[in-house]
């Protein structure tokens, strides 16, 4: 069985380009702690093809920490918008997408 880092890179390395996930999304994926999830990405070697900046806190923003401006800036070149205050829209960008919910006037379950 791979590794809780080796899967924690394997659930953001499935982030499609111009959607973000959370670290407790990511988290309950691989059944380990949202800060297990930042542990993993902050041990990430420089240069790797793990695209950690798709993982954004729960509230839809940028954790503050060393590198936040070089998040903001690959999000933004994939599409990602953010608003006035920060905050990336879980209903646009959120991955994986909310389920929808059922139709009331569908019969035919």
């Amino acid at each position: 069985m791979p590794s809780l880092y080796h899967q924690i890179y394997a659930a953001v390395e499935a982030i499609p380009y111009g959607r973000v996930s959370s670290y407790g999304r990511i988290a309950g994926q691989v059944g380990c702690g949202a800060r297990q999830v930042g542990y993993a990405l902050a041990a990430l070697p420089a240069g790797g093809d793990v695209p950690w900046h798709r993982v954004i806190n729960h509230n839809g923003r940028i954790s503050p920490r060393p590198g936040g401006e070089r998040q903001r800036a690959r999000l933004l070149a994939e599409g990602v918008w953010f608003d006035e205050s920060g905050q990336v829209s879980w209903e646009r960008f959120g991955w994986p997408e909310p389920e929808a919910a059922p139709d009331s006037q569908d019969q035919s379950c």
